[in-house]
């Protein structure tokens, strides 16, 4: 149990050291806009598919996330990726940080599927 706190742990200074990192112009651009992206949705207080719907929920804690994670710290130069860790560890150590906007974001895609699957149900049901 203790492995899976400090895997948890460690996943949350990471997100948070891409955070730093994709404000940091040493970053190349791609890295930056990938590590945005990344972040907005890990630190984003809803999730694009709701952890309610079995297996799929999780998938994207599970997997989608970790694998963002590994490819966008593959991009940061290494340097610079040292030093947003240490800074994330610090700022963690302070208070959790959450991506309003990301959650605005995923609000309005789910808006956007209800409205268009309610169309298309009328659309079926009118023939």
């Amino acid at each position: 149990m203790q492995t899976w706190k400090q895997r948890a742990r460690q996943l949350k200074e990471e997100t948070y050291a891409i955070y730093i990192a994709c404000k940091d112009s040493r970053v190349p651009w791609y890295a930056r806009v990938l590590a945005g992206i990344v972040v907005a949705y890990a630190l984003s207080p809803i999730d694009l598919i709701p952890d309610v719907i079995p297996v799929l929920g999780y998938l994207d804690d599970l997997v989608l996330v970790p694998l963002g994670i590994v490819l966008v710290l593959k991009m940061i130069p290494p340097a610079v990726l040292a030093e947003c860790r240490t800074k994330a560890k610090a700022a963690l150590a302070e208070d959790k940080p959450k991506s309003w906007i990301a959650a605005f974001v995923i609000v309005a895609i789910w808006l956007g599927l209800g409205i268009l699957g309610v169309i298309w149900l009328g659309h079926i049901l009118k023939h």
